[in-house]
């Protein structure tokens, strides 16, 4: 994966990592959800065959149909004999008998092309978190700094117009000491509650934008499994129909139908993907952002002081790439329908798509008014 930023790396222990995994997932999309999501699929799809037999039997009764047309067409002259379309229907039955080891032979270019990208988008993974962790690490320190540079101003501001400088000049040295002693904790606290507040509002957004990308993920994969799932149990029905001549392209539908289903992982993945570009971009600046604050230079305390009337302690780069990722997750149906054209799947995911983007609207504009 290629760098379009080089950050420089931070140190992190295992404690934070563990710690930062443990509050917001083991990686932008929960590991353990994937595979979730993957096994619940190979356990649905063992289901094939709860209707083979009912569909076998509608097949016999198509097919004495069939055969009946097709004698009463010879017998009265309108059609001459003709083999090879009395044979369809015993390579549809034929189908149906061995319908598991069909639909796994039509579901293997789908099957290749979900490896590929599911490859590209482990590979990108590893450095996505690892910049995670780094870029949580930098706003904690980011915000020790900040609660150690407003405690310093107040306590110099405080110092310069205290009673005890003109009152107990003998005892300066000693009162001022104490006083130090004293106050210092307080106005520690009362500031460390102040960039508290701002660490939570900051966690919050985020977690809030990693949770929009992770629902807009997962609701693609359970569509895939919950259509193609329909589509494999029901499937034998719309073979053992299209033996009549009424319902002749129904078989030829389903097969659309189920490879642009299943090619649903393997474009989402490849989103995923790009999208995980965008977020090293904003991850990696970021990063340069949080040292340029913490460097120490000349205008290093002027950024931080003005970081810190953002009332948030992040740039936002990061909480955008997430909520492009989660849009451009919802797209995936339409592009699956530029590849294999079908008719009713298109319309049924645009109808869950918009749906979710209700949803996600909901959620940001109640983002926007806290």
């Amino acid at each position: 994966m290629f760098t379009l930023l080089q950050a420089t790396p931070v140190a992190v222990s295992d404690s934070f990592k563990d710690t930062f995994n443990f509050l917001q997932g083991n990686g932008v999309y929960e590991d353990g959800m994937m595979h979730f999501l993957q096994a619940m699929k190979a356990s649905i799809w063992n289901s094939y065959d709860a209707f083979i037999a009912d569909a076998q039997a509608l097949s016999a009764i198509f097919m004495i149909i069939f055969f009946s047309l097709k004698a009463y067409e010879m017998m009265s002259g309108d059609k001459q004999l003709e083999i090879m379309p009395l044979l369809r229907p015993f390579g549809l039955v034929m189908v149906i008998l061995w319908w598991g080891i069909f639909t796994k032979v039509v579901a293997f270019p789908t099957d290749i092309v979900q490896n590929k990208t599911e490859a590209m988008f482990d590979g990108s993974q590893a450095q996505i978190n690892d910049l995670r962790v780094q870029r949580a690490q930098l706003m904690v320190t980011v915000a020790d700094s900040l609660m150690t540079m407003q405690a310093q101003t107040e306590v110099a501001s405080n110092e310069a117009s205290t009673w005890y400088d003109k009152a107990w000049e003998s005892v300066k040295s000693t009162v001022k000491d104490g006083f130090a002693q004293i106050w210092n904790p307080i106005i520690e606290l009362r500031n460390r509650l102040q960039v508290g507040l701002q660490l939570l509002v900051t966690s919050l957004l985020e977690t809030v934008a990693i949770w929009i990308l992770r629902i807009c993920v997962y609701i693609i994969f359970v569509i895939q499994i919950i259509f193609s799932t329909i589509l494999i149990i029901l499937g034998p029905f719309a073979v053992a129909v299209s033996i009549l001549p009424a319902f002749r392209d129904s078989f030829t539908t389903w097969v659309a139908r189920f490879i642009s289903v299943n090619l649903y992982s393997g474009i989402a993945y490849l989103v995923m993907y790009i999208a995980s570009l965008f977020q090293q971009y904003a991850l990696e600046a970021e990063i340069t952002r949080y040292h340029a604050l913490l460097s120490g230079g000349g205008d290093a305390a002027e950024k931080l002081a003005w970081f810190a009337g953002n009332g948030i302690l992040s740039f936002g780069m990061v909480i955008v790439t997430f909520l492009i990722g989660a849009l451009s997750m919802l797209t995936v149906p339409s592009i699956s329908t530029w590849i294999v054209s079908t008719s009713g799947i298109s319309s049924a995911a645009s109808t869950m798509g918009r749906g979710a983007s209700s949803l996600g609207a909901t959620v940001t504009r109640l983002i926007a008014k806290l």
